[in-house]
């Protein structure tokens, strides 16, 4: 039977960055991935997603994204290859502006209080409300998610790391000397075990019930009228609610096409083996009813259209903790639709955390003991 130091369930964000800084310690680690590594079935794809340093969602994340950053850049020269692109921010709407200038004065984090009319001076893509208030801060951008994850994989490869695709994990358990993996090929045993199964998190890493759960949701690609006003130089990634809605999006990068998100809080839930991954139009209206609102010279025809799986949890902050049944296994799930930006530094967290039960960084709010 094979043994490792540590074995990695799922190869997708988190568990290619855990995998990264695991096998850069020295250890003998073996990923283990469901689907194809990487893969466009769960959040951890879709050409670009967002970076940001000013957090709206709670001030505590800014230490970490701070070494986030730090450690995109390591991994860049390490790969000699650009993967965090720094295009600014742009963020306006109930909830967002207030938490994000909130971030800022917590941390020190320089912005700028603008408003629509400005922006639209700036970046005249946007067609913003003229008196909205208006966030923009300088360091936030995009990266690349498939290229992270290759990233994080091709440096675990080339330091002895093990990952096998295409094989589901179909049971686990605490033995005398660690923990042994049940999938679909075979059995594996390990000192130690990290599950970051996305969102299949409640089920693979038996988290308490209602802990995360698997939500989908709509991209969109259209192209410019105008491309010029939506290359990475001219126009920033941006944040909004508007209408009572929470869209997002990017310059043109990758692929054809000027990307739109919309966040659909808690919509179509359910069995990520069941949720269907096929887009329909019902996806994209409301996006294209964004565009041609608020960025009208972006919203020429759909070049594409994909739907991704999120894990928000119940508060939807994430899950980062040794797990409840045994010290020989750590957690980090609950991360979508916001975590892929720190996936560098839950990497290294979890690697703490299984190697040494304690990391320096701070997660207490992301304790699995927070719902009861």
């Amino acid at each position: 039977m094979d043994r490792y130091d540590v074995v990695v369930v799922g190869v997708g964000g988190m568990g290619s960055a855990t995998l990264h800084h695991l096998a850069r310690r020295g250890k003998r680690v073996l990923g283990l991935e469901r689907f194809d590594v990487p893969n466009d079935m769960g959040s951890s794809h879709g050409i670009t997603r967002i970076i940001r340093l000013a957090y709206f969602e709670h001030s505590d994340y800014v230490p970490l994204l701070r070494r986030a950053y730090e450690l995109w850049r390591e991994l860049e020269v390490e790969v000699a290859e650009q993967l965090l692109h720094v295009t600014g921010i742009v963020e306006a709407g109930e909830g967002i502006y207030e938490g994000a200038l909130r971030s800022c004065t917590d941390h020190g984090i320089p912005y700028e209080a603008i408003d629509g009319r400005e922006l639209e001076r700036r970046h005249p893509a946007f067609r913003l409300p003229p008196e909205l208030p208006v966030f923009v801060q300088a360091d936030g951008g995009f990266l690349p998610p498939e290229r992270c994850i290759v990233a994080h994989v091709n440096k675990a490869l080339a330091r002895g790391a093990v990952v096998r695709a295409r094989e589901r994990v179909l049971e686990w358990a605490e033995t005398e000397n660690g923990v042994r993996v049940r999938t679909d090929r075979g059995v594996v045993e390990a000192e130690r075990l990290v599950l970051t199964a996305g969102a299949w998190s409640q089920e693979v890493a038996r988290l308490p019930a209602g802990s995360a759960g698997a939500l989908r949701q709509s991209l969109a690609w259209f192209q410019p009228e105008r491309p010029e006003l939506f290359t990475p130089e001219r126009l920033p990634v941006f944040n909004l609610v508007l209408d009572g809605e929470h869209f997002y999006g990017f310059p043109v990068f990758g692929v054809p096409g000027f990307k739109v998100g919309r966040f659909d809080h808690f919509w179509q839930g359910g069995d990520p083996d069941v949720i269907s991954r096929e887009p329909t139009q019902d996806d994209e209206a409301p996006l294209r009813a964004f565009a041609e609102r608020y960025l009208p010279d972006g919203a020429g025809p759909t070049l594409a259209l994909k739907t991704c799986l999120f894990e928000p949890t119940p508060d939807e902050h994430f899950l980062i903790d040794v797990h409840p049944e045994t010290e020989n296994a750590v957690v980090g799930a609950g991360f979508s639709g916001h975590g892929f930006k720190f996936c560098s530094v839950v990497g290294e967290i979890l690697a703490d955390l299984v190697l040494d039960g304690t990391t320096r960084h701070d997660i207490g709010l992301f304790r699995l003991d927070r719902f009861g």
